[in-house]
């Protein structure tokens, strides 16, 4: 049959024969998974206690009043219409009406109070998935892609946000449903109830057959979904890049192909899912058919009354829509726990430890001293990113770091803010190892100004803050200044008050580095670490950004990565990395007295 609706539209499965052939094992890690997602959203959820409690026992009544009603009914039935006799009917109607009335609110308040809860378990696990975001280690960032990341924040959140707000009392209302339906209907005819509970293993069997495709396909659902969103926030970002090589073809063609993975995997998750109320209304139209038939035959031989067989009715109702509610929740279910696993497992990603807490507030002078110290990469098997690398810079030292693209001289600054951790040999900052600091001390003292400089979309006076939150406007006035920056500052539309959107997209690239110096300045590190960005400028602002770096650089010591023959000269000493190696430490007179590496490095013009 599904060949059938298959080929029309030309939809294949989306799960590849290796998957399925991986099945067994994937099976048991997803329950045991699901396990523990559930836990954890349920202790969320019962920090929330005596509002959840109250809502379960609005959910508790409003099941009993609806039990309650289809009674009356049947009451009013055998009691007054059919003896025609209509004495103290207007009580029971008014009753009939109270119970209504009273389903009505509790299930306002109920629906009203787990909104409630729902936001406020999302809001904790939203905020606790950024917190951990901004308490994880860098190489983590490295390995992940923005907008897939992005996606567990919204799309899978959101996806548990709908299932607390709807689905959890649903399900609960159902099983309260569920259970007081079947007391009652064996108690007023345990044949008509046998009857009715025939339909439950068909039910079962259908739900099995289906759900064993769902709950896989939702999700690589989400899997397509932070795979796509992480495409369409990389490429929106890198849109200069794509247009001016004129990729915009192959992007478009990887759009369609992560597209079509989505559309098919949702196709295929919506369309077994969609089975689900079809095959429940069928069934229910049955034992429906069922009861009324035999319903009629009973009552013609006087077994039982008009007023049961209605009563009977709509109970079978009763009892089969809570079924059905249950299986249209269950996908929706199936999707929350998926989003949620999600979230949980980047939350159980390991933080960046500080494991001393001494020298917190310690203030640096800038000495600093590399001792031996080896690096690679996460992922890299044998090559190491630097190697036995030994040198000492004095307070106040300018360090010019040259040697080619790949050399290591990027790593040397991220390995000294601690962004990661040095594998062998110890880094030392006025003689104390760099992990007797925490990091948040450390990164205090420390100021970037990158080759690429990143401005936030907020003011100009609060990019520049930044750099120490707690500035005065005067303050941010006099590191604009000291940066060169005021000048063109006072001329944008509102000052230092206007917003920068995008990046910093509405001022040029060497503005942009002007407001990333006065942010270092403000923040008056000990250490500088500068990506020279003047290769890219015009003359006019490079001898700004010059003269502002001078100032920046003054007293402290700085660690630039040079482009630039005149920025090596300037330096106090010259680090010459080659190959993750350094293979020549010193004074730029000296090193050129030898004839070493920077010696040819000079002579081929490669600074």
């Amino acid at each position: 049959m599904f060949e059938a609706i298959r080929r029309p539209f030309g939809y294949e499965p989306v799960i590849a024969k290796e998957q399925l052939k991986k099945e067994p094992d994937k099976k048991t890690e997803r329950a045991n998974n699901w396990q523990s997602t559930l836990l954890r959203i349920w202790k969320l959820v019962d920090e929330h206690r005596f509002l959840l409690v109250t809502v379960l026992s609005l959910v508790f009544i409003s099941s009993a009043l609806a039990l309650l009603g289809p009674y009356l009914i049947g009451y009013i039935i055998d009691e007054f219409i059919v003896p025609q006799s209509f004495s103290g009917m207007g009580a029971i109607v008014l009753w009939l009406i109270l119970v209504y009335v009273g389903h009505s609110v509790s299930l306002y308040l109920q629906n009203y109070w787990m909104v409630g809860i729902a936001q406020q378990v999302v809001y904790r696990m939203r905020t606790g998935l950024f917190e951990h975001l901004q308490r994880l280690p860098v190489s983590f960032f490295d390995k992940r892609q923005h907008g897939e990341l992005m996606s567990r924040m919204t799309n899978d959140i959101e996806n548990v946000s709908t299932t607390l707000n709807s689905s959890f009392i649903q399900v609960f209302s159902s099983i309260l449903t569920l259970t007081g339906t079947v007391v009652v209907m064996l108690w007023l005819s345990p044949l008509l109830t046998v009857l009715t509970l025939v339909i439950i293993p068909l039910m079962y069997i259908s739900m099995q057959w289906i759900t064993k495709r769902t709950s896989r396909l939702y999700k690589e659902q989400q899997a397509a979904i932070g795979d796509l969103n992480g495409f369409i926030e990389e490429t929106i970002s890198g849109q200069k890049i794509v247009k001016a090589f004129s990729q915009e073809p192959r992007v478009m063609d990887e759009f369609l192909l992560k597209s079509e993975r989505l559309r098919r995997t949702g196709f295929w998750a919506w369309t077994y899912s969609g089975f689900i109320p079809k095959v429940m209304n069928f069934l229910n139209n049955a034992s429906f058919a069922i009861v009324a038939g035999v319903g009629g035959v009973l009552a013609l031989n006087g077994s039982i009354s008009i007023g049961v067989i209605v009563i009977f009715t709509e109970y079978a109702r009763q009892f089969t829509r809570p079924l059905n509610d249950l299986a249209n929740q269950f996908n929706t279910v199936l999707s929350a726990i998926a989003g949620a696993e999600r979230v949980f497992a980047i939350m159980g990603e390991p933080e960046e430890q500080d494991d001393a807490a001494a020298n917190a507030d310690k203030k640096l002078q800038g000495l600093v001293e590399f001792d031996n110290v080896s690096f690679k990469y996460e992922g890299a098997e044998e090559d190491w990113t630097i190697r036995n690398v030994s040198f000492t810079v004095g307070i106040g030292q300018t360090a010019a770091l040259v040697g080619a693209t790949g050399a290591g001289k990027t790593t040397i600054m991220q390995l000294l803010a601690r962004f990661y951790d040095a594998a062998e040999g110890q880094i030392r900052l006025d003689g104390t190892p760099i992990e007797a600091m925490s990091r948040e001390t450390l990164r205090s003292q420390i100021a970037f100004v990158l080759q690429d400089p990143f401005l936030f979309e907020a003011t100009v006076r609060e990019n520049i803050r930044y750099g120490l939150l707690d500035a005065t406007d005067e303050e941010v006035v006099e590191a604009a200044r000291k940066a060169n920056a005021h000048d063109f500052i006072v001329k944008l539309p509102n000052g230092y008050d206007t917003v920068l959107k995008g990046d910093g997209s509405m001022i040029s690239q060497g503005q942009k580095q002007l407001l990333s110096i006065a942010r270092a300045l403000i923040a008056d590190p000990a250490i500088l670490l500068l990506d020279e960005a003047t290769s890219s400028i015009d003359t006019v602002t490079e001898l700004k950004i010059q003269e502002a770096l001078e100032r920046l650089m003054k007293g402290r010591t700085s660690f630039v990565i040079a482009h630039r023959l005149n920025t090596v000269r300037q330096a106090d000493l010259v680090l010459v990395m080659e190959m993750g190696e350094l293979v020549e430490f010193g004074k730029q007179e000296a090193l050129i007295k030898s004839g070493g590496k920077y010696a040819k490095m000079l002579s081929e013009a490669k600074l």
